[in-house]
């Protein structure tokens, strides 16, 4: 550790997840270049003026003087997307792409799934539609902030509960870097598996990833039907149907209605008219098989089925 101990510097009282990730981003950078460092909060302009690092109060915004308020009137200017910045983007911005490795795309994803809905929910803005009375949904932020003292609590000990959180949160943004980073990974390897496709109808990926990974790509271009890739547990190999678009589960062409519910079993060729399946979900979307080539021939046989829509096929 270098022998110079910055201070970061913060407002009193409650605290939000916007001035507790930008706390834990900015404990990453102390890390990172070997400062230590002291977590004060304070609204005394004195300390304010005299710390390294100062967010979410002050009424400042200046990167060369390491100051991340949003509050004042000439706060900065909001992203592409409309969504204004809180503490936690302004430092975010600035620290995060040090943190990244300098990889462009890890940081927008932490900015998209992260920073941007903490900022939006402190701005007062809506990032999402409530289908259902009285639930949403359940932000993951919350782990962290529900330790804030409730009315009913003392408050004697509010600043150590920041501080313990912000250091708790600092182990999940590093986490959550390390899995964008890999997740960056992956979806270059699908994009490439869909590039070199010569149907690419069917894309098929030598390695198992996960889901939400494939399904994201692959949805956003509009060629492909199925993915085929080794399980998770490598026995077998899964078809599976892409979606629409990354927004919805709705596939492109579910697997046909007969071939549904199959649990393995003898009756699985003779309904299919295709060896080795496994299993065929009862949604259309997912069937295992034990060897690539049938599943290939799987997707395949499924493509070239064309069933019309009818009510009753809805209750079968």
């Amino acid at each position: 550790m270098k022998n110079t101990k910055k201070r970061l510097v913060t407002h009193n009282g409650a605290f939000h997840a916007d001035d507790l990730f930008a706390a834990a981003t900015l404990i990453l950078i102390m890390e990172k270049e070997g400062y230590e460092y002291e977590i004060v909060r304070t609204r005394d302009m004195e300390v304010i003026n005299k710390a390294d690092y100062v967010f979410d109060v002050g009424g400042i915004y200046n990167r060369e003087t390491n100051r991340y308020d949003h509050h004042q009137k000439d706060s900065p200017e909001g992203r592409t997307s409309g969504i204004p910045y809180a503490s936690f983007g302004l430092v975010w911005k600035d620290f995060g792409m040090a943190l990244c490795g300098d990889n462009k795309e890890v940081w927008e994803i932490i900015d998209n799934e992260i920073a941007s809905p903490i900022d939006a929910n402190d701005n007062g803005i809506d990032v999402v539609s409530l289908k259902f009375k009285n639930v949403k949904p359940y932000a993951g932020s919350r782990v962290f902030t529900i330790y804030e003292p409730t009315w009913k609590e003392t408050e004697n000990h509010i600043d150590q509960i920041f501080i313990d959180q912000a250091v708790k949160v600092s182990l999940l943004l590093k986490r959550e870097i390390q899995v964008a980073e890999q997740d960056v990974e992956g979806m270059n390897l699908i994009k490439k598996s869909y590039e070199i496709a010569e149907d690419k109808r069917v894309v098929v990926l030598d390695t198992s990833l996960p889901r939400y990974l494939y399904q994201q790509v692959l949805s956003s271009f509009s060629e492909p039907v199925y993915l085929i890739s080794p399980s998770s547990h490598g026995t077998s190999y899964k078809v599976e149907a892409i979606t629409k678009s990354p927004e919805t589960m709705q596939s492109r062409k579910p697997f046909p209605l007969s071939w549904r519910g199959i649990l393995g079993g003898a009756n699985a060729l003779e309904i299919t008219g295709i060896a080795g399946v496994l299993f065929v979900h009862n949604s259309g979307f997912l069937a295992n098989l034990d060897t690539k080539e049938n599943a290939l021939k799987f997707a395949y046989k499924s493509l070239s089925i064309k069933e019309k829509f009818s009510f009753k096929n809805l209750f079968k």
